[in-house]
């Protein structure tokens, strides 16, 4: 039930684009992006566990970052994805609806921390040319973050058997969700 955590760091400060241009996140193929009317089910964890991994299911999210000029200004995004074919679950039969919360609540965690990144470079009101490292650093520190969200949900939870501690997760993760709509992809 733990997350396998990784991310792109998509980083292509391109030189001028159309008027139309935004800063987007193109995802390998068969990831799936991360949207409130489209939940995790069963079906989407196609990956099988290691050798000597014990956990009942195993999430592999990612925020994946992207950034471009238009002219000299910096725009930047991240995207909360899930990667199906490093997702897996040991027994499928034995997938119960909690366990499959607790692992759309990992999918939930990198979405909230996906917006507060996007919160922080929507802030950047920087010119490309001064912009140097800055992007690099916030994408690493948000990053840093979130794992450490990860790893407190996990052991917090008990990889979800600890119920009550499971729920105020829950409505912790809905409550930032909420607060952060603002930073929400428009179409998620």
């Amino acid at each position: 039930m733990r997350i396998f955590f990784g991310y792109c760091l998509a980083l292509g400060l391109l030189a001028a684009r159309p008027a139309a241009a935004q800063a987007t996140v193109k995802l390998p193929a068969g990831f799936v992006r991360w949207s409130a009317s489209r939940p995790l089910k069963l079906s989407d964890f196609k990956g099988r566990p290691r050798t000597g991994q014990t956990h009942a299911a195993l999430t592999s999210a990612n925020i994946n970052t992207g950034a471009i000029c238009r002219g000299d200004v910096f725009m930047g995004t991240a995207q909360a994805s899930f990667d199906p074919t490093a997702s897996w679950v040991r027994d499928p039969a034995a997938m119960t609806p909690a366990l499959l919360r607790h692992e759309q609540l990992h999918f939930d965690i990198a979405e909230v921390y996906a917006r507060r990144l996007r919160q922080q470079l929507a802030a950047m009101r920087l010119s490309c040319s001064k912009l140097g490292d800055r992007f690099d650093r916030v994408s690493q520190a948000a990053y840093a973050a979130w794992q450490k969200a990860e790893d407190d949900y996990d052991l917090e939870t008990r990889h979800g058997l600890e119920h009550a501690r499971q729920a105020e997760w829950e409505a912790q993760v809905r409550q930032q969700l909420l607060d952060l709509a603002e930073f929400a992809e428009k179409d998620a």
